[in-house]
C-alpha cells in the first residue's frame, strides 16, 4: 500500500498537472485510483484524498463512501455497493460567501487540528473514473471537503489557513489496556 505523505513532502506544496482525458481509462491512471482509495480505506478517520497525498502531482481527489453516512449522522457502514467517489481534473464552479468556521485535520498532517473559515456551500464540476464529466453540489462537510482537497491540488495545506492549531494526538491502545 502506498504511504501517506506528511506535511513535510514537497508533492504536497505543488500545483498539480491536470490528467489528459484519454488518459483517465490508462491502467496507470485506473492503478492510481485505486492505491488511492486503499490508502483512504487504511485511515479511520480519513474521508477523503487528494493524488499528491501518495506521491502524485496530478488533479485527483478521492471522497470516501462513508462521507455520506457521516452527513446523515448514521452509524452503519456503507453497503458493499457503495463505493468512494472520485473527481478527475476538478473545478471549484461556486462557493458560497456563506461562510462557517469548521475544525479540520488532515492525513498528511497527523495530528494537528484547527479552525478553518470555509464556504457553507460548493459546487465541482469533474469528471468521474471513467472519463464523464459531472456536477455535484455540497453544503456542510461535503463542501468544506471539496475545499480542503481542491487546495491540496493547488499546493496549499490546511494548516496554511487554520487558525487555533492544536496537536491532539490519538489515544493509545496500550495506554487503554492498563486501565
Amino acid at each position: 500500500m502506498k504511504k501517506i505523505l506528511q506535511k513535510e513532502a514537497p508533492v504536497l506544496r505543488e500545483i498539480c498537472k491536470s490528467i489528459p482525458l484519454e488518459e483517465i481509462s490508462s491502467p496507470q491512471i485506473q492503478k492510481i485510483l485505486k492505491e488511492m482509495s486503499t490508502a483512504l480505506a487504511s485511515q479511520d478517520d480519513g474521508v477523503a484524498i487528494a493524488a499528491p497525498q501518495i506521491g502524485y502531482p496530478l488533479r485527483i481527489f478521492v471522497v470516501s463512501k462513508k462521507v455520506v453516512g457521516i452527513m446523515k449522522k448514521e452509524d452503519k457502514q456503507p453497503s458493499e455497493k457503495a463505493k468512494d467517489s472520485v473527481y478527475i481534473n476538478p473545478i471549484l464552479k461556486k462557493v458560497s460567501r456563506e461562510r462557517a468556521t469548521v475544525e479540520e485535520g488532515c492525513l498528511s498532517i497527523r495530528y494537528l487540528y484547527g479552525k478553518v473559515s470555509r464556504g457553507e456551500k460548493a459546487t465541482v464540476v469533474a469528471y468521474d473514473e471513467n472519463g464523464k464529466k459531472f456536477e455535484r453540489g455540497g453544503t456542510g462537510l461535503l463542501a468544506q471537503i471539496f475545499q480542503h482537497e481542491m487546495d491540496h491540488l493547488d499546493g496549499i495545506l490546511f494548516i496554511d489557513k487554520a487558525k487555533f492549531v492544536e496537536e491532539i494526538p490519538p489515544v493509545k491502545q496500550s495506554a487503554k489496556k492498563q486501565k
